[in-house]
């Protein structure tokens, strides 16, 4: 048996090959968003994103720290790349699930599987927190849920190797 990876997790890591993105070091907004052929602005208001005319737009809140940025630049990504129409004609629900994906999408997006399965982590789990954190410049909250995932995802393929449960790290 073999780890296979989430269609999501090869959705990113194939995006992130065509435009050339292959270490943590080159995880920046700006040029991604050259790559991707995304105009990025900043503003005072909340962010979002737009297509018009088939020139693909997000702004950020110029307010939030730097990881916030990066965190939510990947959410408007999603929305970009794998959501469309207006979400204001949208019933609610659907709306509901495509925050869902999106908020899951940037987990992905910020920290790469690909990319993250290249780091040696410590074994103490909050200073594996701590450097994916610094690692992927994302806050400690979004590196912690990102990294339960991982270890979920681990943990269910080494399941499925052996008898017993492993432990996390």
């Amino acid at each position: 048996m073999t780890y296979v990876k989430s269609h999501l997790e090869d959705f990113i890591e194939n995006l992130y090959t065509k435009i050339s993105i292959t270490s943590p070091e080159q995880l920046d907004i700006e040029l991604i968003a050259r790559r991707l052929n995304i105009e990025v602005g900043y503003s005072h208001k909340k962010s979002k994103c737009a297509e018009l005319d088939g020139i693909m737009m997000i702004r950020l809140n110029e307010n939030l720290h730097k990881e916030e940025q990066w965190q939510e630049f990947a959410h408007e990504v999603c929305h970009l790349l794998r959501h469309s129409g207006n979400q204001t004609e949208l019933p609610f629900p659907f709306v509901q699930l495509q925050e869902w994906q999106a908020n899951s999408f940037a987990l992905y997006f910020c920290i790469p599987t690909f990319m993250l399965d290249e780091i040696e982590l410590p074994d103490n789990e909050l200073e594996a927190i701590a450097e994916v954190a610094l690692t992927f410049g994302v806050e400690y909250a979004f590196a912690e849920e990102r990294l339960e995932r991982w270890w979920i995802q681990k943990a269910g393929f080494l399941y499925g190797q052996r008898s017993n449960f492993p432990s996390r790290l």
